[in-house]
Order: C-alpha cells, then sequence, then structure tokens
C-alpha cells in the first residue's frame, strides 16, 4: 500500500530523452532529496526496438546515463546509474497490467511521444483493448481510473509543442466526447485531472546498449504553474513558473537564434567544407568570437526589454558551455535545413523588437540576405 507522499508516475515512452531527463531527475531527487517516486515506464508504441529495450529494463532496471559536456565553466565527464524505473511494460503485451496500475497507483503521467504522437488513426479509438495510438491508450486508461471512483492524475507532456498539455488535453476531450456517452467524465477531466504545460530541454546525444543514455550536463525542466498541481518532485533543474511563454522565448531567441545565426555566419564566410560542426564553429574566432558578441552586445539587451527578470547572460554562459561540449558532434548541416523558415521564426522577431526599441543590431541582421535585411515587418513574431 502507498503511503500518502508517494509519486507513481506512468511514462509512456523509454527513448533515450525520457532516461536521460525525467527519469535520471527522479532518480537523483530519490537520492538527494529521499523523495519518494515510483516510475512505471510503458512501451506504447509496437517498434521492435523498443519492445527490446523494455524487456531489457524489466529484467535490470537500473541502467547508467553518462552527462559528458561542460557546464558553469567546468568539464564533466560522469555516470549516474538510474534508479527510479520500477516497473517496465509492454503495452500490447500487459495491457491488462498496464490499467490496473493506471488506476490504483498512478498520480502523474508523463509522455514523450513522436511529432505525430497526438494523431488517431482512422478506426483507432479509446473503446479498443489496447487502443492503437498514445490520445486513444491515454483516454482508455482514464475512463477505467473514472469509473473505478478513484481521484483525477496529472499530466505532464514532455512534446515540444507549444501549450502541450492543452493540445493533448483537447485531443482527450474530443475522444472521450465521440466514443462515451458520459458527462460525468468530461467534467472529471476538466474538473479533477491537471493538465499543466512544461518545456523541456536537453541534447540526449546517443544510446547505450541495452538500456542508457549520453547525455551533456545541461537540463531543464520548467513545468507551469497550474491550479492543483503537485510537483512530482523536486530538482535544481525543474523549476516550477508562473508562465511558461518565457522560458520558451529565451530558447527560441537565443539558443535557437544561435544555431541559425551560426549556420548563416558559416554559409556566408563560405567555410562550409572547413567548419562542419557547433563545436569547432564556437572553437573558430571568426565565428565564435562574432556569435558572443552578437548575443551579448545586441540580443541581449533586446531581449531585457521583453523578458525581464530571464537571467539571460547566465543563459548565454549556458549556450556557449554547451557549444564547446568536445564529446557532441552537432552538425551545422542538420541545424541548416529549412534555413529561411528559421531565419523568420528565430531571428526576424528580434530584428522587429530592436527596430521597436530603436536599437542597431548588425551583427544579427548580417544573418539575412540582403533582399531579406531591410524588412522584415511582414514575418512572424512567434
Amino acid at each position: 500500500m502507498q503511503n500518502a507522499t508517494t509519486v507513481t508516475l506512468m511514462q509512456f515512452g523509454i527513448g533515450r530523452f525520457l532516461l536521460a531527463h525525467v527519469d535520471l531527475f527522479a532518480s537523483q531527487a530519490r537520492d538527494e532529496h529521499g523523495s519518494d517516486i515510483r516510475i512505471i515506464a510503458v512501451q506504447s508504441s509496437d517498434r521492435a526496438a523498443g519492445r527490446t529495450k523494455a524487456h531489457a529494463l524489466a529484467r535490470d532496471p537500473v541502467y547508467p546515463v553518462k552527462m559528458r559536456g561542460r557546464r558553469d565553466g567546468e568539464l564533466i565527464d560522469t555516470t549516474h546509474q538510474v534508479d527510479s524505473i520500477t516497473t517496465a511494460l509492454v503495452a500490447r503485451e500487459a495491457w491488462a497490467e498496464v490499467e490496473r496500475r493506471f488506476r490504483d497507483e498512478v498520480t502523474h503521467v508523463v509522455s514523450n511521444t513522436s511529432e505525430a504522437g497526438y494523431q488517431v488513426p482512422a478506426g483507432d479509438g479509446p473503446r479498443r483493448n489496447c487502443p492503437e495510438s498514445f490520445p486513444a491508450k491515454l483516454t482508455h486508461l482514464l475512463k477505467t481510473r473514472f469509473d473505478a471512483g478513484r481521484p483525477g492524475v496529472t499530466l505532464l507532456p514532455c512534446e515540444l509543442l507549444t501549450d502541450n498539455a492543452l493540445k493533448l488535453k483537447d485531443v482527450i476531450l474530443e475522444l472521450a466526447q465521440a466514443h462515451y456517452d458520459d458527462d460525468g467524465f468530461m467534467a472529471w477531466l476538466e474538473r479533477d485531472c491537471v493538465w499543466a504545460v512544461t518545456l523541456v530541454d536537453r541534447i540526449v546525444s546517443a544510446e547505450l546498449d541495452p538500456v542508457g543514455a549520453v547525455s551533456e550536463p545541461y537540463g531543464l525542466w520548467a513545468i507551469q504553474q497550474t491550479p492543483g498541481l503537485v510537483m512530482p518532485f523536486s530538482h535544481p533543474d525543474v523549476h516550477l513558473v508562473d508562465d511558461i511563454r518565457p522560458f520558451e522565448r529565451r530558447k527560441l531567441h537565443l539558443l535557437n537564434l544561435a544555431h541559425t545565426w551560426l549556420v548563416a555566419r558559416v554559409m556566408d564566410l563560405g567555410l562550409g567544407e572547413e567548419v562542419t560542426l557547433v563545436r569547432q564553429a564556437i572553437d573558430d574566432p571568426r565565428l565564435g568570437d562574432e556569435l558572443e558578441k552578437m548575443l551579448r552586445q545586441e540580443v541581449v539587451p533586446v531581449l531585457d526589454q521583453e523578458l525581464p527578470g530571464m537571467e539571460l547572460e547566465d543563459y548565454v554562459d549556458s549556450i556557449l558551455d554547451r557549444f564547446r561540449n568536445p564529446w557532441l558532434d552537432h552538425r551545422l548541416a542538420d541545424i541548416a535545413q529549412n534555413h529561411p523558415q528559421k531565419l523568420e521564426r528565430r531571428l526576424a522577431p528580434v530584428v522587429q523588437m530592436a527596430a521597436r526599441q530603436g536599437r542597431d543590431v548588425p551583427r544579427l541582421a548580417s544573418a539575412f540576405p540582403s533582399t531579406a535585411s531591410a524588412s522584415t515587418s511582414s514575418l512572424s513574431s512567434t
């Protein structure tokens, strides 16, 4: 029988990101703060590699995460044995146990699905035995819990979608409305369940065989304050915030902006064959020195007016540390995909903000082709 302070988190997905992010945070919270948290990891897709990993986790739920990179100016190369997962299940093989545990034990839900993870294929639905899609599975499990007279759960989706929890909630409500004629269930989903928007940030660069991951030391899990929210555990990199949007904008207009600016600079100087990785670029004075000046002298003063109190200088320090990670081969060619659209989304809004503030940002504006740099008023600022 669980005590009142036990957190039981059901996690949909066992990919390397969750293993080295939420599960690592939970394990460190257990070690450092004595947090009573148990994670039930569910392999919800039918991918063979996922089933193999879930079976390996079920046999031995303790696995290594290698932390390699720089943080606070220090080079870090350590290994943490993660022990927060207590059960690993393959949904297709153990659906009755998934149902039972969700009904009787779960307090929190975490997910990290693919880009199409919130889509429900035609013919799928929550009334099926082990539905195909994640939303249909979740709707089925929530209905099972409601029918048993159990309290609601807290949902903390980790998909990189703006307002991820609200988008997931809309999908679940639509499925519930379409497949169950139950006003009580609809009210329970709205009133008793907590749908908390989150933002995650960590590069998990490789998997370890049979289970484990290689991750950068930097990590962030920001969770937006929501009525009824109980945080799953305490950790220095897990932040309860009043509004997630400033964190999204900071990441977009500093970290993501820096990546795209480097690509533009490499192309402008014709260095594409010579400089292929982010860590090579940051160590090249033609690129790294100019990047730091652009961020500190141009972007930070602009964003300080828009995002007060967001510790932007410290965030720039973390960006430069992350870019200098000697173990991370982050290819500029990958960042360069959809480059014009990234310029519009990541850089152009900052140029617009600077214009409104009467500030010159020549280094930032140099990333745009001459035909585009003169006018960015038509570009999206979202």
